[in-house]
This record gives C-alpha cells, structure tokens and sequence, in this order.
C-alpha cells in the first residue's frame, strides 16, 4: 500500500508516472473499493494489461459488478454496460443503421454505433442472450470489429470485454458456446469474503451510503497510455525455453492425459487448444512484471494457470458423476508435469 500511496501523491501533483506505479496505483484503488477480492481484482489488471477478455463467475452479490465498475470509474476510459436478457437482438449489442431523411423526399443511412463501441465492455449475465446475440458478441472479442450491414467498424484501441456469469442459475439462460469460451483469456471464479472483509464492506457500504466519500474530491484518473506503454514493457519480458516448454507440456497434458495417469485419463474429455498456451505465455508475463521482474518463473506460470484453463477442459461424464472439478484437474496436471532443466 505505501507503493500505492506515493503513485497516488505523485498522479495528484501531476507528477510524471511509470506505467508500474500508475497500475499499481489503479489496483490499489480498485481494491480498496472491493474488499476482500484481492485476488480477483489482479486478474482484472492482468487480463486488462494482456489486452484480453475475462469472463467473471459466482454467485449473486459478491461484487462482480461493482469490481467492472470500479475499475472503469479509476481508468481514463468510456465504460459501457450491457444487461444481456433472453429478447436481446445484435443490433443492441453492435448498433445498426438508421434512415435519416433530408427533408426533400430522400434521405440515407447512418450507422448509429452501439454500446460495444467502448473501451470497457461489461457483459452482464452474458449467458442470458440468445445464439445471434453471442455471435455477434464474439467477432467483437475476437477481431476486434463488428459487422454491420457488410461494413467493418474497428473497436476502440483499448477494447475489453469483462463477462459476468452465474454458476447455479440455469432457467433462461444459455450456456455459452465452446468456441466463444476459448476466447476469454481468463476464466476468474469469485468467491464469499471472509467474515472480517464482510464487517468492512459493511463499513464500506455504510459510508457510501451517508456520503463519506462524497466529501473527498476524486483522485486523477489513470490515463490509457499508461496501460498502452505498460503493455510495451510487458512485450520485452523474456521467457526461457524452458519455460515455453514448460507451458507447453500443461497444455499437452490435457491433451494426452493418458500418458500421465489413469487419474488424468479418466477426467479428461478434451483437451485446451493452441489458445491456452497463448493465454499462459501472455498472462505469466503479466504477472511476471507486475512481480517486478523482466524475466518469466515457473511460479508466474502456475499462478495463472487456472485462470488461463479453467474454462478450456472439458471433463468427462465420469469426472462430472464424482464432483471432479476443473480445478481439480488443473491441480493434477501441474503436479504431474515438471519443469524442464
């Protein structure tokens, strides 16, 4: 936190900041606001600092939502909100052309841009929305466009799509395709606080409630280049090959579970494709820097392992039938690969 709080007296005398002190600046800000998810509010920054996607899974009211939010209230960026809902259409999600006329008998069309055309997207029960509405949703993640009427509109420079989700609710929803699930770089799980983080969100709350924070002016607003010219840092950190090789042979283990086990050869339906690797090798170099190093560590890669493949295996009916998780298997498979020396 005293990291934290120079950036935070250096941004508000307009002192110039490093891209790390203004990250790690907007995460000690976000996680001041989202008590006890310190956890999840650093994946938030990895995945936004990987220029990728993230999907966002559990349960009502822990905050998923406001952690989006909050994120995009400390960020110099256009947040926008989509509440995805069974009668969605794609042109709510995209935008569509409307006819204008010029008063005199004729007129023409005008592309009138939609709530994806933002910086930070949030998805909100992203499994609500029907077939057409993913689709549509998922050249937007992907190519970073949208299609409308044969012409191609490119998306903003800084671009991400933060997906909500509710593991227990399955009436009116629709699970999300396997093909769209690849293109989250991230899949986070959140989960309850602690009973001591749960009396400060009450404090927290309570505050807000009566104006506590309303009497402190807001802090200056961390700017995109700091993120563009953290992710140009990032692109230098170095991997060895071992460590590609490494990250690797995790993802061919899903693969060829039966070479590491019966335990594996009976959990595993599928394995993760090419996408995952990618996923391992951007993300450990994010956490690898935000660790302060300019070099990748077994650990780094272990530490997002599960959040890069969570959402990448899929489980046999047998695993499924014992209660075997993901996470279970993700467990399984670090343990059972080694590093290369």
């Amino acid at each position: 936190m005293g990291e934290a709080t120079q950036a935070l007296n250096r941004l508000e005398s307009r002192e110039t900041l490093t891209a790390r002190d203004a990250i790690r600046d907007l995460q000690a800000r976000v996680n001041r606001s989202i008590i006890g998810q310190e956890r999840v509010v650093e994946r938030l920054i990895v995945a936004l600092l990987a220029n990728g996607n993230v999907l966002i899974e559990g349960l009502p009211g822990l905050a998923k939502t406001r952690a989006i939010k909050s994120l995009a209230h400390n960020l110099e960026a256009d947040f926008s909100r989509i509440q995805f809902t069974p009668d969605l259409l794609p042109s709510d999600v995209t935008g569509g052309e409307i006819y204008r006329s010029d008063g005199q008998g004729g007129g023409t069309f005008e592309f009138r841009q939609g709530p994806v055309f933002g910086n930070l997207i949030l998805a909100d029960e992203i499994n609500r929305a029907p077939a057409k509405v993913q689709s549509a949703l998922l050249e937007a993640m992907e190519e970073r466009q949208v299609t409308v009427a044969g012409k191609r509109y490119g998306l903003p420079d800084l671009f991400m799509v933060l997906a909500t989700e509710n593991p227990i609710e399955q009436e009116g929803t629709y699970p999300l395709p396997e093909a769209q699930m690849d293109r989250f770089l991230m899949h986070v799980r959140i989960d309850y606080p602690s009973d001591a983080d749960e009396v400060k969100v009450l404090r927290l709350v309570r505050e807000e409630n009566a104006g506590g924070s309303a009497s402190s002016p807001s802090p200056p607003k961390i700017p995109q280049q700091a993120i563009f010219d953290a992710r140009r840092e990032i692109d230098r950190i170095t991997s060895a090959e071992a460590i590609e090789t490494y990250m690797v042979g995790l993802i061919a283990a899903t693969r060829r579970p039966a070479e590491y086990g019966d335990r594996l050869k009976q959990w595993i339906a599928i394995g993760a494709s090419p996408r995952g690797s990618l996923a391992l090798d951007r993300t450990s170099r994010v956490y690898a820097w935000l660790q302060g190093r300019d070099y990748v560590v077994p650990e780094d890669v272990q530490a997002v392992a599960h959040d890069c493949l969570r959402h990448r295996v899929s489980l046999s009916h047998e695993a499924t039938a014992d209660g075997v998780t993901p996470d279970d298997v993700i467990d399984e498979v670090v343990r059972q690969v080694a590093v290369a020396t």
